[in-house]
């Protein structure tokens, strides 16, 4: 492998001010844009031998013929650059947002001569302020329903209002009590722009001032003895407090955030986004990021909030998990959005409320990324391309309608289990899983190569089994038990790990004689798939199906050995322990806590034992005595 790319620049030639760099391949198109506060020294990264690289990063600039770079005189304005051309280029191996939906949101149309309220999927309505987005259309329809009771503003379209104002008769949603707009005849354009005001001010987030007016103007209507006023300003606050209590309280009162949860794993990330105003939620909105090159959660935040505020005014305050190396310049990119004189302020929350808000909506994330996932894995043109995908990349004969992979756990070298999964036309059969319990194991390896042995043996004596006629007179549990342990050959056998997993694999299905199985590997770390017969992965492209299936049943051997693992480790750790006179569940309970398994504990003399609570001398020489013996 060569150290370096050939059209690497002499060092001399970079500059070392701040820029924005774009990789181009031999057609011209752009691979790649970004951003830095010293092109050279960030330039350089890419140009490391390429043993070094990263496995994603090592494609990415062998498969670029050149390099350029613009230096701009701020950091900030790198930024700006940055994000323009990734919206002009859209870069394949920049990061690919997914947003599955287009969400509705509340818009209040301030460039009218009198503004309406709306609902609106259209982000490009000059002068419009917005609210949301909102999960459902019927969460914006029952607000604004809401909001109209207590501020009464125009929600006819523009043809009626222009016809309204030019008859003088008001227009029909007006007539029934719909519109309060200077069409309906009720209010002059400058009242109404004030009840506008109100409007927004209150979905802003100031809430009780409203509140309180309405109140103490109720009483004060009530005391006049004009109860029709009074009914009046009843209903709006009614209307006012069943707006509140549709949004939850989250932060103390006074608050605006936006609060950004990441969950991502290799090939993708999942975001989900709380709209706080006032303390209270009053938007949400979750969609996926395919992740092409390896992006800490530093980095996809940076990426993340540019999209998230493409064409959207800030919050005084946005949160996120982690901090981007240029959260100062991102602040002041922020700021230039928001407005002349107003600031931007990026945390990661630490503990309190906000804190706990994160936590949940990091849940909510994980769930969004496994419902992802799943809805991938069940969509049949996917799975099919994701077959012929894996096929034409390891050069199998046949799509791997039948793939099965292996994965080892253990705890510290013991507890050694193994186990099977099987996927059937890219779904997991799970009543054909499989585990094995290692009595002796050097290593991995070793353990992967008795596995394998073990599970071929079955295919061997299948095939060299002369074919018998059924027994009519046998149990049909008789007859279908040997046909179902084991018996199918898969077309693809799939280990977790690299080289050596796969030689110990390889090594298994030659000394079985069993022929006409493909074998791949996939290590973790970079996501490469090994075959038996190569020196050099297979690197298969970040957002193709083919990866995320292999992927997926990786994933799925792994959960399904860790599982196995830990019910053995508990029923031994039980089994032990509960042999010991004087021990009681609570006891077993507390000596675990202290020491987080049976083998620590041997190692700890009567001394250390008695520190736990609830254990004497006496029950801890007796322990000592019992565990060593």
């Amino acid at each position: 492998m060569a150290d370096t790319v050939p059209y690497r620049p002499k060092a001399g030639e970079i500059p070392t001010q701040p820029g924005v760099y774009r990789f181009k391949d031999a057609q011209g198109r752009v691979l790649y844009v970004g951003k830095a506060k010293n092109l050279r020294a960030r330039l350089s990264n890419y140009f490391q031998p390429l043993r070094n690289l990263h496995e994603r990063t090592r494609r990415m600039v062998t498969t670029a013929s050149s390099v350029e770079w613009t230096v701009v005189g701020t950091d900030i304005e790198s930024l700006q650059l940055e994000y323009t051309w990734i919206k002009e280029f859209n870069p394949p191996f920049n990061v690919k947002f997914r947003d599955d939906k287009t969400y509705p949101f509340m818009a209040i149309t301030l460039g009218d001569e009198a503004p309406r309220v709306m609902v609106t999927r259209n982000r490009r309505i000059a002068g419009a302020k917005y609210f949301g987005p909102y999960p459902k259309i019927w969460a914006v329809r029952d607000t604004i329903d809401l909001m109209i009771k207590a501020f009464p503003i125009r929600t006819c379209s523009d043809s009626s209002y222009k016809q309204a104002m030019q008859s003088g008769r008001p227009c029909f949603p007006g007539q029934i009590g719909r519109c309060g707009g200077p069409c309906s005849g009720k209010v002059t354009i400058e009242e109404h722009r004030r009840i506008v005001d109100d409007f927004v001010s209150f979905m802003n987030g100031g809430d009780r001032r409203f509140v309180r007016q309405a109140t103490d103007r109720m009483k004060e209507a009530a005391a006049r003895q004009e109860y029709e006023a009074a009914a009046k300003y009843r209903d709006q606050l009614q209307a006012l407090e069943a707006v509140l209590e549709k949004s939850a309280v989250v932060l103390r009162e006074g608050v605006d955030a936006d609060l950004f949860a990441i969950e991502h794993d290799e090939l993708a990330a999942s975001v989900q986004q709380f709209i706080v105003r006032g303390g209270r939620i009053r938007g949400e909105r979750a969609w996926t990021v395919d992740k092409e090159l390896d992006l800490d959660t530093g980095e996809l935040v940076d990426s993340i909030l540019q999209a998230a505020y493409e064409g959207q005014d800030p919050p005084r305050r946005i949160l996120v998990p982690a901090l981007p190396d240029d959260v100062d310049e991102l602040e002041a990119w922020l700021a230039e959005r928001r407005g002349p004189g107003k600031k931007v302020t990026i945390q990661t929350p630490q503990r309190g409320e906000k804190a706990s808000l994160m936590q949940t909506a990091s849940m909510n994330a994980k769930n969004n990324l496994m419902l992802y996932k799943m809805r991938r894995s069940s969509d049949f043109v996917a799975r099919s391309q994701a077959l012929t995908d894996i096929q034409d990349a390891l050069g199998m004969d046949e799509a791997p309608l039948r793939m099965e992979c292996y994965d080892v756990s253990h705890l510290s070298g013991t507890n050694i289990v193994a186990s099977m999964v099987v996927f059937e036309d890219g779904l997991p059969r799970k009543d054909q899983y499989r585990r094995f319990t290692i009595a002796d194991s050097t290593d991995d390896t070793e353990s992967l190569y008795q596995v394998l042995t073990r599970r071929l043996a079955y295919l061997k004596e299948d095939r060299e089994a002369p074919l018998e006629r059924p027994d009519p007179t046998a149990e049909g549990e008789q007859q279908s038990q040997r046909r179902r342990k084991f018996s199918y050959p898969p077309q693809l056998l799939i280990v977790d790990g690299g080289q050596p997993q796969v030689a110990a694999a390889r090594r298994a299905l030659e000394e079985s004689g069993v022929e006409g199985i493909t074998l791949a590997g996939i290590a973790k770390r970079l996501e490469e798939v090994w075959l038996a017969d190569s020196d050099y992965p297979v690197i298969l492209p970040r957002s193709s199906e083919a990866l995320f299936m292999i992927q997926r049943i990786r994933d799925e051997a792994h959960r399904f050995a860790i599982t196995h693992q830990r019910t053995r480790r508990k029923r031994d750790i039980t089994s032990v322990l509960s042999e010991i006179p004087g021990l009681g569940p609570s006891r077993v309970k507390e000596l675990l806590k202290h020491f987080g398994s049976v083998s620590e504990l041997k190692k700890a003399d009567a001394t250390a034992i008695a520190e736990v609570k609830g254990i004497g001398p006496a029950l801890a020489t007796t322990i000592e005595s019992t565990l060593a013996g």
